[in-house]
């Protein structure tokens, strides 16, 4: 388990995930967390990133730090998320072996699993069936990562663990909406209506396919829980040689689209007409994560839909104000 003297590495702190694993490192007493901005180290370049391991020795390693983006920015720039994600995760699981780090928790997706495997999706249903090709560069670049911790533990005897996270949403989101995921991207577009009282929204897709969403501090949480699991509970999280190393991270309930929709006019207070354009993508009907191996390890998610789009809703207008009107948002 984690001393809080430990010099824990969290790479990619400044992002949605990473700067909430931060603040839960921070509320639990450690005091030694190392962060590196991208002008300071770039994560692509593998002498930069084993300079820097060589020189920093961290006990601990958060791997948070990825290309991330929509429906949209995920089909307009396939190679920057499959090559760049690749090099960053390729360049610091192998610093991590070589600098025999004590634990690494990587980061990954649910769009790691096939576009229609049965729900709510279990771990072992990795490579079971097709990927969503809205995004199977970003989930193929995941789906290597957690191939690449399992077979470093099973050669090496590292200590490297994947999460997988459901959809994520929270303080520091990215509200631009080329590139923002559906949470933000209606957030913003609704205050946007709201403020220019439009007197509708139009939302990418038919508004039924179903997802999981989870408040970012509750997933930081649960990756701390996991890194501070004891001994025989992290072993058999990754020793086996017939199940990848994958823990899901979810709150275990979903809502539609054209739900979510709803509940962010409320929290907003956009009384105008949601209009969905069935022109554009779904991506995928549903995606439920089982998260029944965390919970039996004694973690559940805390903070309700309504109450989290609240507090970024908070946020949102204390930060974002600046987002000038546009007539499109991506979900």
């Amino acid at each position: 388990m984690m001393e809080h003297s430990d010099k824990i590495y969290v790479a990619g702190h400044l992002g949605l995930v990473g700067a909430s694993i931060v603040r839960a490192l921070q509320k639990q007493g450690f005091n030694n967390i190392v962060t590196r901005k991208h002008a300071e180290l770039e994560l692509t370049d593998k002498n930069a990133v084993d300079a820097f391991f060589a020189a920093t020795k961290p006990d601990y390693v958060f791997l948070a730090a990825a290309k991330v983006g929509g429906i949209w920015a995920n089909d307009n720039y396939p190679a920057d998320f499959i090559y760049q994600n690749l090099q960053i995760q390729n360049n610091i699981i192998h610093a991590a072996y070589e600098n025999k780090i004590k634990r690494l928790l990587f980061l990954g997706s649910s769009c790691i699993y096939p576009r229609n495997c049965p729900q709510p999706i279990k771990e072992e249903y990795l490579l079971t069936g097709a990927l969503e090709s809205t995004n199977r560069p970003y989930a193929l670049a995941k789906i290597a990562g957690i191939e690449m911790c399992w077979a470093f533990n099973r050669q090496f005897g590292t200590q490297f663990l994947a999460a997988m996270p459901t959809n994520l949403y929270g303080p520091g989101d990215n509200y631009d909406l080329h590139t923002s995921h559906v949470i933000p991207a209606l957030i913003r577009k609704m205050h946007e209506a709201k403020m220019a009282q439009s007197k509708e929204v139009i939302v990418w897709g038919s508004g039924t396919p179903r997802r999981e969403f989870l408040y970012s501090d509750d997933l930081a949480d649960a990756c701390v829980f996991l890194m501070n699991a004891n001994e025989e509970k992290y072993q058999g999280l990754i020793s086996s040689k017939e199940i990848a190393p994958i823990v899901n991270i979810g709150c275990g309930d979903d809502v539609t689209i054209a739900e979510l929709a709803a509940l962010i006019a409320k929290v907003v207070g956009f009384t105008g007409e949601i209009v969905y354009d069935a022109s554009k993508p779904d991506g995928t009907p549903r995606k439920l994560l089982s998260v029944e191996k965390i919970a039996q390890l004694g973690w559940q998610a805390s903070t309700s839909l309504e109450k989290g789009l609240g507090m970024a809703y908070s946020e949102f207008r204390l930060v974002n104000n600046q987002y000038s009107i546009s007539n499109t948002v991506l979900a």
